[in-house]
């Protein structure tokens, strides 16, 4: 009988460029096994058929894998046109629109600033999203349909990068909450083609770029002490936020759970440091200057 792994004490993010094939789950496993921490969670689902950046956060970090989410995600998608797909991606079942004469450039790039700006998108049936504790996949395998409130979104660019023959390669910078596969499909209706995804990619979230993230094998294939470098400070992806450096009384006074007063300063949520630039977690400030804790690191990460 093997001895039980003992749970380490590590913090931070790992960014992980995920395989084609692997659920966020089965990267976030791998992780775990490789690292051993006492917690762990990915920050956002990635579908098999997709690959890039996914965060996976260790430790204390996990506290902040809420606030990792808003950050605006960059997809890079290709869309098939002239067919459709039950599910909005290749696992559904194709059907063939027979279209004769697919859209001109100039008719692709006028649709595709249509979809600029706040917008409201209905969520896809073949999602993870639980009505009445079952994810909307169950239902929808079974032929059933449920009623979806939409959802506010918003696409604050939308680049055309290739389209050849009837296969369209697009950029996307969205806010959280945007289904890729809803777009493509509803890019695919308004060229009166159809259209379906059949590749996407992650490859930013906020200012962090897929190009720092590593393959499972790679991280698997790196030795200890070298792999222990790959972990991220949690600060790292929290920097759309504005920071506040704390003087040593504040810094004592914040962890004790007591407000403080910052004159001037606008309503938000803030990255607290000490002064020696360690981070110690997030404030919300309120519209009357009031500072008070969100979320902290605990004492012993930052002492």
């Amino acid at each position: 009988m093997q001895p039980k792994r003992i749970k380490l004490d590590i913090s931070g993010v790992i960014m992980v460029d995920k395989p084609l094939g692997y659920s966020s789950n089965q990267a976030l496993s791998k992780i775990k096994w490789l690292f051993n921490p006492k917690k762990a969670g990915h920050t956002g689902t990635l579908d098999p058929l997709a690959t890039g950046l996914l965060p996976i956060c260790l430790g204390e970090a996990t506290k902040f894998s809420s606030f990792l989410l808003e950050s605006d995600k960059t997809y890079e998608a290709s869309i098939k046109l002239g067919f459709k797909s039950n599910t909005g991606d290749s696992e559904g079942i194709i059907e063939s629109l027979n279209i004769e004469q697919l859209p001109s450039l100039k008719e692709i790039e006028e649709t595709l600033q249509q979809f600029l700006g706040y917008q409201e998108q209905l969520p896809p049936m073949y999602s993870a999203l639980k009505f009445e504790g079952k994810p909307l996949y169950e239902y929808a395998r079974r032929g059933e349909e449920i009623a979806r409130k939409k959802r506010s979104i918003n696409i604050t660019s939308l680049d055309l990068i290739d389209y050849s023959d009837n296969i369209l390669k697009i950029r996307v910078v969205c806010s959280k909450g945007t289904y890729i596969r809803t777009l493509a499909s509803d890019i695919g209706d308004n060229l009166n083609t159809g259209g379906y995804l059949i590749g996407l990619r992650r490859t930013a979230i906020g200012s962090v770029n897929v190009v720092q993230a590593k393959t499972l094998d790679l991280i698997e294939a790196t030795e200890n002490e070298e792999r222990d470098a790959l972990i991220f400070p949690v600060d790292k992806f929290l920097n759309y936020l504005n920071e506040i450096k704390l003087a040593p009384n504040e810094e004592g006074a914040i962890k004790d759970g007591k407000t403080l007063l910052f004159k001037e300063m606008k309503e938000g949520i803030y990255r607290l440091y000490d002064q020696g630039n360690q981070f110690l977690g997030l404030g919300t400030m309120d519209s009357h200057g009031y500072l008070k804790v969100r979320r902290l690191l605990s004492l012993s990460c930052v002492e």
